[in-house]
């Protein structure tokens, strides 16, 4: 069992080494030479989807709480 273990670690070690690896300068200018219309419409549809879960969400509680009784009339 304890062999086991130790067999995995340094996988296991390479992983977090790649999910703490930061950004590189390069990465960071590329992103940043994208245009300026594709950047806000990133932006514009995380947005929307948000606002449209939320909507959901809220929807389905609404639902649930109507079919319940909870009706504020």
């Amino acid at each position: 069992m304890l062999a086991m273990a130790s067999d995995a670690t340094p996988s296991i070690l390479k992983r977090i080494d790649v999910m703490a690896a930061k950004h590189s300068l390069h990465d960071i200018e590329e992103a940043e030479k994208k245009p300026l219309w594709q950047r806000l419409g990133w932006l514009a549809l995380i947005w929307v989807g948000s606002v449209g879960a939320l909507f959901i969400v809220a929807s389905l509680m609404r639902l649930f709480m109507n079919a319940a009784g909870l009706t504020t009339h």
